[in-house]
């Protein structure tokens, strides 16, 4: 069933106004006990001499903010994937390609000492990139080619064989080990404003390309067949797609880490009120993956002050069921249909 136009958007008006509520609840609640008035203060008359202030201003709101970019990003890509592939069970972390991103991250630091975040980007992006091709490869080589099942199934296989030599790398050098072991179950502890810009420029540029290429998704979902009869240069949207997942998840997973069933849960969630018009889906998975990611970094800092958990844990938790709930259908409707 597909909503009307006006409801659709009264529906984006809506989530924007629940994502600032819980922006501001993010920014509220932590592990010191601080005033609304002095939360108030620090983003309206910020007083770098207050304690209290500095918290919200360079901990609170700059890992908020990330929580925000991060979530849109790797919904948006796992929307994309869902799209083009006609795989209900796409998402960046189930095809591997999270793990592509992770091993290059892992190796820069292990060969090049890198720290810096934008070298990690680049290095996310390229793992991605590679990773991708291996899994479209190692598919095509499959019983019936670029099939749902084969891709998940070399995605699955690309990403335990990069899961291993990304942990061989770490036991061999414990200093990467330290520096990105909290990093690798999916954190946003050490966000900066200066993260921010250096992410926000390729979440753009994704985000971009993707809603410019939206409605060819919609068409594509439908089959290939269908899209080619209709005149469209399937190729061509591939690989624009690609490139826009690539810049959305391997940007978000080079500063996040391995936040997993994100790219798989939300746009699933989005269908049941926008259908299947990827125009409404993209923006809405973009706008409640970046609430969710934001509510989960928030239960992750919350449920056992002082300390944290991962927020790649607590994704995990709701996504591995749905996951589950999700393959099992597939498995159902494919038996029916034969």
């Amino acid at each position: 069933m597909i909503l009307p136009r006006t409801r659709l958007i009264i529906g984006l008006a809506v989530g924007f106004f629940l994502l600032l509520v819980c922006l501001f609840i993010s920014v509220s609640f932590g592990a010191a006990d601080i005033p609304g008035r002095t939360i108030f203060q620090a983003l309206v008359n910020f007083d770098d001499g207050s304690r209290e202030q500095l918290i919200i201003r360079t901990i609170r709101l700059p890992r908020s903010l990330l929580a925000m970019l991060v979530g849109a990003g790797i919904s948006t890509a796992g929307a994309i994937m869902q799209g083009i592939t006609r795989n209900p069970l796409a998402d960046p972390g189930i095809l591997g390609i999270n793990a592509g991103a992770i091993f290059a991250v892992v190796i820069s630091i292990f060969l090049f000492h890198a720290s810096a975040p934008s070298f990690y980007i680049w290095c996310g992006l390229i793992g991605a990139g590679i990773t991708v091709i291996l899994v479209y490869f190692l598919a095509y080589l499959g019983r019936g080619g670029i099939t749902p099942l084969n891709l998940t199934i070399a995605g699955a296989a690309i990403g335990a064989l990069l899961g291993s030599l990304t942990t061989t790398v770490l036991i061999v050098n414990q200093r990467a080990l330290a520096e990105v072991r909290f990093w690798l179950a999916g954190s946003l502890a050490n966000a900066e404003f200066s993260t921010i810009t250096q992410v926000l420029p390729y979440i753009c540029v994704g985000m971009i390309v993707a809603i410019a290429i939206s409605k060819q998704i919609t068409i594509l979902s439908l089959g290939e067949d269908v899209a080619k009869g209709l005149g469209q240069q399937t190729g061509w949207v591939k690989i624009l797609a690609g490139l826009s997942v690539l810049c959305l998840d391997g940007s978000a997973v080079a500063v996040g880490g391995a936040i997993g069933f994100l790219g798989l849960i939300v746009p699933h969630m989005v269908r049941f009120f926008v259908g299947v018009n990827y125009q409404w889906i993209l923006p809405y998975s973009a706008l409640f993956g970046a609430i969710l990611l934001l509510v989960s970094d928030l239960i992750a800092r919350l449920i056992i002050q002082p300390q944290e958990v991962p927020v790649g844990i607590m994704t995990a938790i709701v996504g591995a069921p749905f996951f589950i709930y999700v393959a099992k259908t597939q498995v159902k409707k494919s038996t029916t249909h034969r």
